[in-house]
C-alpha cells in the first residue's frame, strides 16, 4: 500500500515537472528573441547615435537660447563612446520594445482564459502610451524648465569671477534619461493600479483613504528620482498626484462594472 502511494507521488511530481520544463523552454526561446530584437535595435541605434544625442540636446538648446554658443564636453578619451553605447541602448529598447512586449504576452496568453486575454490587451497597449506621454513631459516641459534653473545659476559680470556652465555629455545623458524613466515609470500608476482592482487586490475606498500617503510617497519618490532642483520635483510629483487621482477614478468605473456584472449573473440565476 506504501509503495503505491510513493509510486503515485512520483507520476503526479514527474507529470508536474513535463510541462514546468516545457515552460521554461517556451520561456528561454521568448526571452532570446526579444535580446535578438534589442541586439538589432541597439546596432541600429548606435549609427545614429549621434543625431539622437542632438534631438536630446533640444531642450537644453531651447533653455539657453542661441544653440549656437552651446557647448558640451567630455573630460575623458572614452567618454563621449561609451555614452554613445549607453544611448543606442536607450533608444535599443524603444525600439525593440514592440517586440519584448509582444513575446511576453505570447507567453502569458496561453494560460489566460479569452476574456481575460481580452482584457489583458488594452493594459499592455496603455503601458508604451503612457510612457511615451510621461517621456514628452519631461522633454517639452520639466527639462528645458530644469535647464533654464540650471542656467540662471550662471555668474557674468565685471569685477567677479566667470562661472559658466559647460556641461559634460554624460553627465547631460544621465539626466535627461534618468527624468525620461522616472516620469515614464511613474506614469504607469493607472495600468498598475487598474490591474490590482480587477485582480481584488486594490479596491478605490482603499486608494481614497491613503491619499494623504501617497501625496507624501509622491514628494519623496520626487526628491529621490530627479535632482534637487524644485522645477522637475514639482514637474514629476503634480502629474504623478494627477494620474493618482485617475487612478481612483478608474478602479471605481472596474469596480461599478464587477458590481453590474454580478447583479446580473445573479438575476439570470
Amino acid at each position: 500500500m506504501v509503495d503505491a502511494t510513493e509510486n503515485d507521488e512520483v507520476d503526479e511530481i514527474e507529470q508536474s515537472r513535463a510541462p514546468l520544463v516545457e515552460h521554461l523552454i517556451e520561456l528561454r526561446q521568448r526571452l532570446l528573441k526579444g535580446i535578438i530584437a534589442l541586439g538589432i535595435a541597439f546596432v541600429i541605434c548606435f549609427f545614429f547615435a549621434k543625431d539622437i544625442f542632438n534631438i536630446l540636446l533640444v531642450p537644453y538648446e531651447r533653455a539657453a537660447g542661441n544653440a549656437a554658443d552651446l557647448e558640451l564636453i567630455y573630460t575623458a578619451p572614452q567618454e563621449y563612446f561609451f555614452t554613445q553605447l549607453k544611448l543606442s541602448l536607450f533608444g535599443g529598447f524603444f525600439v525593440a520594445f514592440p517586440v519584448i512586449a509582444g513575446q511576453l504576452y505570447m507567453f502569458v496568453a496561453p494560460g489566460l482564459y479569452r476574456n481575460e486575454r481580452g482584457a489583458f490587451l488594452p493594459f499592455l497597449a496603455a503601458t508604451p502610451v503612457l510612457f511615451v506621454l510621461g517621456a514628452s513631459l519631461v522633454y517639452f516641459v520639466v527639462m528645458p524648465l530644469a535647464m533654464g534653473f540650471f542656467l540662471s545659476q550662471e555668474q557674468v559680470g565685471e569685477g567677479v569671477a566667470s562661472i559658466q556652465l559647460v556641461a559634460r555629455v554624460s553627465e547631460y545623458l544621465s539626466l535627461i534619461m534618468t527624468l525620461i524613466f522616472a516620469f515614464g515609470l511613474c506614469f504607469q500608476m493607472p495600468v498598475l493600479f487598474t490591474l490590482l482592482a480587477r485582480a481584488g487586490m486594490l479596491t478605490s475606498e482603499t486608494l481614497a483613504n491613503k491619499r494623504k500617503y501617497a501625496i507624501v510617497a509622491v514628494f519623496a519618490a520626487a526628491a529621490f528620482l530627479t535632482p534637487p532642483d524644485p522645477i522637475s520635483q514639482i514637474g514629476l510629483a503634480l502629474p504623478t498626484l494627477l494620474l493618482y487621482e485617475i487612478s481612483i477614478i478608474a478602479v471605481r468605473m472596474i469596480e461599478k462594472r464587477r458590481k453590474a456584472a454580478e447583479e446580473n449573473a445573479e438575476a439570470a440565476a
